[in-house]
């Protein structure tokens, strides 16, 4: 097994998927995402010609203090500014490219509550930016930019792309094999009241399916309110009622999906990449003999992938690792078990809808329910808990090292332990997994215990 560990570059503002935090509440300020456009904007400014960024967002009603903020930031370093309105993510990322912009940025806390906020990079090429472009980003916000912004001669101009969401939906559509069309699938499709709510009900009824749309009436303040893809109960239920095919969840920006099967049985992230891997193995499809995945994919998919003659690559967690992973070992398959799928064929990032298209795909073909279909390993047991904190990460405690290095040892041949910090939240994450399901619940538990008396403040 190769295991990576996570990134340990320290952070002033960006994390694992951008800048994410409270509303209006710094870094998500108008003021922060004022110099974060200044700064992104004189950073990608090179070159004589008209530079242009694309930015898009989700539903939240943070979205309109945001979007103009970054608007003006950028316009003031010389770039001109396409807004797409509410788009996934993997659109946005699409559309950097096929409008040969210099930038992408999205405006988007993903799978978080409205309340929260984010702001996403894409570079030219579609990809999220390294660690080291984030880097120099942060460097410049701390900087007096004012004498090197753009003469009042050479500001930006601001346009609205208003055929934003068609372009999306053809690009989604063509990831199918030409004429495969979803006739006689019914689909219940959860948008969580987020950036999908109008293009994905469209795509798929263009396909020919029947859909039946959840979540596509965002006020600002519901999306991922008891919906989506962390709320896969609600799918479930929905899948039974109405006796769907297949059940299909978003996150708020639509980079992942969580799919449930015909009796209401949730397929998670793993199930997916498993499916698409022996699908895309069988026709030809698969670039090279590895599927990337991170460091809390389950075992059992590790194990199944290598009965195909595949292996498995594990990435840091975040789907930009594993586009990095996939780009520089040639491969066009990775992703997550929380349901980001990155098809390098059709999208640069994660993208839920092409990834459920793919599924579809092979429903249609094997003509068998997804039960049968999309259930290809048992997943060895696993158990995560999140622990909050306030103040410095708890992980450098004596303590904390100490009852982590005692897990390990009773894990040591019969499973795997991994203990990170979120990269967006004050949340530390304790995952194991093995073959004793009693053992490792008791472990989590334990570490879990020690994490947070560590993380206790002390009593005066």
């Amino acid at each position: 097994m190769n295991q990576i560990a996570p990134q340990t570059r320290p952070r002033r503002l960006f994390g694992t998927d951008g800048i994410r935090g409270r509303a209006n509440v710094a870094p998500m300020t108008a003021e922060i995402a004022l110099k974060l456009g200044q700064a992104a904007g004189l950073l990608f400014t090179r070159g004589t010609y008209r530079h242009q960024v694309i930015i898009g967002k989700d539903t939240r009603l943070s979205g309109y203090m945001l979007e103009p903020a970054l608007t003006a930031g950028f316009i003031g370093a010389g770039m001109d500014v396409t807004l797409a309105g509410p788009l996934p993510t993997p659109a946005i990322a699409m559309l950097t490219r096929s409008l040969r912009a210099d930038l992408g940025v999205v405006i988007s806390a993903s799978h978080n509550p409205f309340e929260d906020n984010g702001i996403k990079l894409f570079g030219p090429d579609g990809a999220k930016l390294s660690d080291e472009t984030e880097s120099e980003i942060e460097d410049l916000m701390a900087q007096d930019l004012s004498d090197r912004l753009a003469h009042a001669s050479s500001l930006g101009r601001a346009i609205r792309l208003v055929d934003a969401g068609g372009r999306y939906i053809e690009s989604a559509k063509s990831s199918l094999p030409r004429g495969l069309r979803l006739d006689g699938l019914r689909v219940v499709l959860d948008c969580a009241n987020g950036a999908a709510y109008k293009v994905a009900p469209a795509a798929l009824w263009e396909l020919g399916a029947e859909v039946i749309p959840l979540g596509i009436n965002p006020d600002g303040f519901n999306i991922n309110k008891d919906c989506g893809s962390t709320v896969p109960g609600f799918l479930s239920a929905a899948v039974i009622e109405h006796g769907a095919h297949l059940g299909v969840a978003l996150d708020g920006d639509a980079d992942r999906v969580i799919l449930v099967d015909e009796r209401g049985t949730v397929i998670d992230g793993d199930q997916v990449l498993a499916l698409i891997a022996r699908a895309f193995q069988a026709d030809g499809r698969l670039a090279g003999t590895e599927v990337v995945a991170t460091v809390m994919s389950n075992l059992g998919l590790e194990r199944y992938l290598a009965g195909l003659g595949l292996g498995l690559h594990r990435t840091a967690v975040g789907d930009r690792y594993v586009a990095e992973a996939m780009r520089a070992r040639g491969l066009n398959l990775g992703g997550e078990q929380s349901g980001h799928v990155i098809l390098s064929d059709f999208a640069t990032t994660g993208d839920g809808l092409i990834a459920a298209l793919q599924v579809l795909a092979v429903l249609v073909r094997d003509g068998r329910p997804a039960s049968a279909v999309c259930r290809l390993f048992d997943p060895l047991p696993q158990r995560l808990r999140n622990v909050r904190y306030q103040g410095a990460s708890p992980l450098r405690s004596a303590a904390v090292l100490a009852a982590q290095a005692e897990a390990e040892k009773r894990l040591e041949g019969t499973g795997r332990l991994l203990i990170r910090a979120s990269g967006t939240e004050p949340l530390i994450r304790v995952m194991a997994e093995g073959e004793d399901e009693a053992l490792i619940v008791a472990i989590v538990d334990e570490l879990c215990a020690v994490i947070e008396a560590a993380s206790a403040p002390a009593v005066a």
